[in-house]
Parts: C-alpha cells; structure tokens; sequence
C-alpha cells in the first residue's frame, strides 16, 4: 500500500473557503482554539493515566502491534534511565520497531500540514494588528498562521518542550511530547474553524489519539512490548506580561515531581545559579553573553558592578543609540587580564517595550567607550560614530 493511499492523503487537499468580509466569528472560535491548545501544553498536575494508555493503544495497533506494558515515571529524565536511546533506523531497515511505525503514520499527517505552508512555523509575524488586517480582507487563515499557530509553536515546541529536551541532553531517542504536541494539533483545529481547506474526517480520526495525549500526559517513548510515559511537570511559570515567555525570579520555571528542572529568565533558558545564586565572580567565569546577561539582570546591575568591584573608566553617548551612554569599566584582576567590560544598552527594543543592557568584554587598552563598542563590530571608533542605529 503506497504512503498516499495508506494515510488517505488523496482526500485532504486544500479547498478554499471564503469568509464573508466583517465576519469575526470564526475568527474568535480559532483564537479560543488557539488558547484551549495553549492550557493543554502548559498543563500542570496529575496526568490521566486511562485516557493516556487507551489514546496509544490505538496507537500501537494502529502500527499493527499489541499494546504495550505501561510504565509511569514522573518526569522525562525518570524515563531515560528506562529506554536506552538506542539508533533511530531508517525507512528500510528491517525488522523495524513499533516507534517508527508509529512515526511513520504520523509523518504523513504532518507532511501535508508542512505542504501547506511551512511558514506556519518559520515565517515573521506581519506587524499589522490581527483584527485590522481581517477589516482589511485579509485571508483569516493567513492572519492566524502569523498571528495564533506561529506564537504557539513558538512557545509550546521552541521554548517549553526546546527547553526539556536541552536540558535532557543528547539522550533522548525517538520519543513524543504528550501536551507539548498541541502546537500542530492546533492547526488542524484552527484550519477545520476557520474552513477554509477542507480536511477529510478519516484524516481527522487518525489524528483523534495524539490530541487524547496531548490533553492527558506528559513526553512518552514507545517501545517493542512496553511505553514509558511521563507525568506532567508539577509546575510552569510564565512572563506575567506580553507573550508568556518561561520565567521564574524565585526557583525552576518547569518543574517536574521528582525534582527535575528547567530554569529561565525571560524566555532565556539558564543555568540554575543565574536564579539561585548569582554573584559578580560567577557571572565573570561564564562564558555565554546571553546567560552573563540574564544572571546580571537578576543580581540587579548596580549590584553587580558594585559587588564586583568594576571601576569606571569613561562615559560616553553611544552614536548608534541615540539618547543612550556607553560605560567603560575596569574589572578585577581575577576575571581576567587586560580585559574591560563595555557596558551598553540594546539597540532593539524587547516586547515589553524596554531596551535591555548588556555587558560586553572588551581588549583593556581601550580608554575610550566609542572606541570600545567600534571595536565589537569589527569597525574604527570614526565610522562607528557615522552609524544611525545599531542592532
């Protein structure tokens, strides 16, 4: 049986529909869809263990295999120590396991999501208000590719699930996301809402089981005779504010029963000392600008300077931020020899509204901080002072 014929792809392809002008309706049902997928992925709390081993049962016999032997751990580093990794085989290799055929079904349902339009995913985001561009005639698909499904998946599979997975290592073998899958799901629900391609129900039945899991459970690893399932983490904090960016100032911002955890600061993953314990010598040691910048923001940048014993060299206003100074400091002998700390503020304004300061390493024998900040872009201090506005 070919791959078209055994996903039923013949009876799934895009049919346009349009929406009559001024009619929000269906816009409104796509963004309460949207948030409904949302609550699923940032779930927290015990899973729904029937609801969970039923959806992969179907699942495995689906695959032509028997259900397997359920094992529950509460967290998806718990899991690794259960499922070696093991390689992932190819299309055809043989004899296969009951993981890629499981993957293999679910890439042809995928793979005509991706046919579509890939920029589900990867295109930017229009600056236009959402509401503004529908009054304008706009395709509401179009308008929630950018506007809804692009900043769930965002969240949901770069920064929560992104986030697990690195800190979970190289490790993890083939496995699926439970909750975190709801960023594709959500596009199906938004395009049957929306009805503007008509997708067959044979096609929506095949996807019934992975959005039972993705209301029920946590990551999971099938396996030949036996499925390693994952609570839900006990705990994910967001940004109060603007997009819900992972962020906790206190403690781990995803946290799972058995202790497992992943730090964040603003949407930037850190290690746990830029939360727990940030002092000026570790923030020197660290080698990533990012986590450096995080760790600072946290300790507060008075303190940091003062705590770290940074001496002023020299202000300057910063030619490619206008309305901003650069700093040049003197550092300790212990963070390094013949370094400086250049301190400036972003030229890029951040969702809050706000522009972010940073510290950058700089050679010591600059003395002057226009200099210095030239020096970062491979540029004389003469043409940095000729740019209009620097990233």
């Amino acid at each position: 049986m070919s791959r078209r014929r055994h996903f039923g792809a013949e009876n799934i392809e895009p049919t346009p529909v349009s929406l009559a002008k001024g009619h929000f309706d269906s816009w409104w049902r796509a963004v309460a869809l949207c948030d409904e997928w949302r609550t699923h992925a940032m779930a927290t709390g015990p899973a729904d263990r029937s609801a969970a081993e039923a959806a992969i049962s179907t699942l495995y016999r689906r695959a032509g295999a028997e259900p397997p032997v359920f094992i529950w751990v509460d967290s998806p580093r718990a899991a690794l120590d259960l499922v070696p990794p093991g390689p992932i085989r190819s299309f055809y290799d043989y004899p296969r396991g009951v993981a890629n055929d499981i993957a293999d079904r679910l890439t042809g349902l995928r793979w005509r999501s991706a046919r579509w339009d890939s920029s589900v995913w990867w295109g930017a985001r229009p600056p236009q208000d959402a509401l503004e561009l529908l009054s304008t005639g706009s395709s509401p698909f179009t308008v929630a590719r950018s506007h809804l499904l692009r900043p769930l998946g965002d969240l949901v599979r770069g920064r929560i699930a992104g986030y697990v997975r690195a800190e979970l290592g190289d490790t993890v073998g083939l496995c699926w996301y439970g909750q975190q899958e709801a960023d594709w799901l959500a596009w199906f629900s938004v395009l049957e809402v929306l009805r503007e391609r008509a997708v067959h129900p044979e096609v929506m039945a095949g996807l019934e089981p992975w959005a039972v899991l993705a209301r029920s459970c946590g990551w999971w690893w099938p396996r030949n005779g036996r499925c390693v399932i994952s609570e839900r983490p006990t705990a994910i904090h967001v940004d109060a504010g603007g997009e819900p960016l992972p962020h906790n100032a206190f403690g781990p911002a995803i946290e799972y029963a058995d202790g497992f955890a992943v730090y964040a600061w603003h949407g930037t993953r850190v290690p746990a000392w830029v939360i727990d314990d940030p002092t000026p010598d570790r923030i020197a040691a660290e080698r990533n600008a990012e986590v450096r910048r995080c760790a600072v923001e946290n300790l507060g940048w008075q303190d940091f300077l003062d705590g770290g014993g940074l001496t002023l060299v020299a202000t300057a206003p910063d030619p490619g931020n206008a309305g901003n100074l650069l700093s040049l400091y003197d550092q300790p002998v212990h963070w390094g020899r013949n370094q400086r700390l250049l301190v400036a503020v972003n030229g890029s304004v951040e969702r809050d509204g706000t522009r972010r300061r940073y510290g950058l390493r700089v050679p010591g024998w600059f003395d002057d901080p226009v200099d210095a900040a030239a020096w970062t872009y491979g540029l004389t201090g003469d043409q940095y002072a000729l740019l209009l506005r620097r990233t």
